[in-house]
């Protein structure tokens, strides 16, 4: 009788204890909601934080590849901006050049109101260490004529028109072996013959000749040309003296002579179509 007592008793304990337990979990979840939605709600809310998880690295992955975007347009504009600057140099610099070209090309028409110029492009330069030869443009259309002599934009001698044809011509510069001027020490005023020679072409030099046994050069001397003839225009510089030398046969002697003219980047070029003789 007593154990039947002692297991209603446990039963009752148990009893109290499963309501107790029951009470503890409806008061855990809010007094305003429905114990089965709170249950849900635990179940889903750790679904709820993946969720929120992936939202939040996909809308850092948009705002990155959206800055990313900004950022690439923002350096194209940058790139066009330094292009368009770079060309406003390069055109700075064309026009400094231009202008340049053009004050020379003024003050040789100034100094120089007795030879009549022809400007011209240069086609094709053509040299060796035998010859040395240009093709320009401009022909017998603009009146250039074989025996023209032509001169660089600063004035110096650069040769002269062997063949003319309408609208092109072939000039030889001073360098070529085949080149012969009439020439004056500007100093004293000594004749001279300016040639162009085999053995000095290669350095881009060329001889003063005809200077006699007791020449009055000096290593320094300008050198321009006589006029004497007509054939070509007098006082337009042809070089500068760097050496005399004696000759072969040791009677005689002979200068080196560096043109003032230069090959190098030549582009343009005037024909002295004609001139007036200046007695």
């Amino acid at each position: 009788m007593k154990r039947s007592s002692n297991k209603f008793t446990i039963m009752i304990l148990s009893l109290a204890v499963a309501v107790a337990v029951l009470f503890s979990i409806m008061s855990y979840f809010s007094t305003t909601s429905a114990v089965l939605p709170n249950i849900a709600g635990m179940i889903v809310s750790p679904f709820r934080s993946v969720s929120a998880a992936v939202s939040g690295a996909l809308r850092n992955w948009t705002d990155y590849f959206t800055e990313f975007d900004a950022l690439k347009e923002e350096n194209r504009q940058l790139k066009l901006k330094i292009a368009e600057m770079e060309e406003d140099i390069r055109q700075a610099t064309f026009d400094r050049e231009e202008n340049a070209h053009l004050r020379k090309v003024a003050e040789l028409r100034e100094q120089r109101r007795d030879l009549h110029l022809e400007s011209a492009r240069v086609l094709v330069q053509d040299s060796s260490n035998w010859y040395s030869l240009l093709t320009i443009n401009k022909g017998t259309s603009y009146d250039i004529q074989t025996g023209d002599c032509v001169v660089t934009e600063e004035g110096y001698f650069l040769g002269v028109v062997t063949e003319a044809g309408l609208n092109w011509a072939t000039v030889r510069t001073i360098l070529d072996s085949e080149s012969s001027i009439g020439a004056l020490v500007f100093r004293s005023g000594g004749s001279a013959l300016a040639q162009g020679d085999f053995s000095l072409m290669g350095q881009g030099r060329m001889a003063l000749t005809y200077l006699g046994t007791e020449p009055d050069v000096v290593s320094g001397d300008l050198i321009v040309t006589s006029g004497l003839g007509g054939y070509f225009p007098s006082q337009i510089v042809i070089g500068y003296v760097e050496e005399v030398r004696a000759s072969d046969n040791g009677l005689d002697h002979y200068a080196v002579l560096r043109p003032e003219m230069s090959l190098d980047g030549l582009t343009e070029i005037y024909v002295v179509t004609s001139f007036d003789v200046v007695e």
